[in-house]
């Protein structure tokens, strides 16, 4: 019986031991023989913050589930570091904002510098809901790490109010700078938000604006590469002046980029820029909404550093998409539609053949 009793407790070792070894080599970071294309990864830290490649690689989960991890070229720069350099240049940036993987792809594709992944169509696009705070982090996240592996262009993503209270917006700071983001927007709404310029919005005091916003920045100044852009909505319902001092509190506390939500005419714009004039402003360029549409070039002129259009592409797609159903409904062929051929080469036809023949076995 002693016998006995010993070899169940040395078997019970020797499994032990088995499963920490086991459990060890998991959280072993990645070795240095894949050092050239994929980066080292440990329990506290985030992957390098790099340029993300077009491919990407299964890392196994503890779990025993495989989930797809965007691969960083460890030679190139961190988006963060791409934006704050084309920040730099003082030329003022076009930004179109997407709401997919795709609609990125397509940015890129057309040789533009910097996307956002727009909260309000990826909202339409994934949830075919408002934007009204009905996605979650949780949601928003995972569109966003499709989005920012589908490209090598910076990408800015839409934080909403940061999910909470201080401690979460610096989670949601650094899970965005995780998901390869080179840029979050924090704004001053009341929660649940909404589309800056449809009715029923709010926003929470001075105090806990700014909180929000010095919560993010120590996020950042703690190690989560990602340019922070403060915004504010307070315009319509405060008024001009409560607008500009926040933007030039935000700007105080560490800010990267500013954004006054709404401005109602082009002497309001010049304001904004003015209120904190050593820091990148954003142009909001809605489409039949509140603010004036100008051409880059003028922007740029009243201080502006980024012209974003956050509807555009949705709004194209959808008009698109009902004149081929449009088409389909009375018996036409759809019209304006792409070649097959081209619609093969968007989606990576081409490059999955040159790298498919890369490693064909004769």
């Amino acid at each position: 019986r002693h016998h006995f009793r010993s070899g169940i407790r040395r078997s019970s070792s020797r499994t032990m031991r088995i499963l920490l070894f086991a459990a060890m080599i998991m959280a072993l970071p990645l070795t240095s023989a894949f050092a050239p294309a994929v980066p080292a990864f440990s329990a506290s830290r985030s992957p390098l913050r790099c340029a993300p490649a077009t491919t990407s690689l299964k890392f196994a989960t503890a779990r025993g589930a495989a989930r797809l991890a965007p691969v960083y070229m460890v030679a190139g720069e961190s988006p963060a570091a791409g934006l704050r350099a084309k920040l730099a240049t003082k030329q003022i940036l076009t930004m179109p904002c997407c709401f997919d993987a795709l609609s990125a792809k397509l940015v890129e594709r057309a040789g533009f510098d910097i996307t956002f992944m727009s909260g309000f169509s990826t909202s339409a696009a994934k949830l075919a809901l408002p934007d009204t705070g009905l996605m979650s982090y949780g949601e928003m996240l995972d569109a966003g790490r499709d989005i920012c592996a589908a490209v090598s262009i910076p990408v800015l993503g839409d934080g909403d109010t940061g999910y909470g209270n201080a401690m979460n917006v610096k989670r949601t700071v650094r899970g965005y700078a995780q998901a390869g983001f080179a840029a979050i927007m924090i704004e001053d709404q009341v929660a649940p938000k909404r589309c800056g310029h449809t009715k029923g919005k709010s926003v929470v005091g001075r105090d806990e604006a700014i909180g929000r916003v010095r919560a993010a920045v120590d996020a950042r100044n703690e190690g989560a590469d990602i340019l922070i852009l403060a915004r504010t909505d307070s315009r319509e319902g405060l008024g001009l002046e409560e607008a500009l001092e926040r933007i030039r509190l935000f700007a105080e506390a560490g800010a990267d980029i500013v954004f006054m939500e709404a401005p109602q005419s082009i002497e309001e714009m010049r304001a904004a820029c003015q209120a904190a004039p050593n820091t990148p402003h954003l142009a909001n360029m809605l489409e039949g909404g509140k603010t004036p549409i100008l051409p880059p070039a003028q922007l740029q002129e009243l201080g502006f550093g980024i012209a974003a259009y956050p509807l555009t592409l949705l709004s194209a797609s959808i008009s698109a998409m009902n004149t081929a159903l449009d088409d389909l409904k009375a018996g036409r062929d759809a019209s304006n539609i792409l070649e097959f051929s081209e619609l093969r080469d968007i989606v990576g036809f081409n490059d999955y053949y040159a790298e498919e023949e890369r490693y064909k076995q004769e």
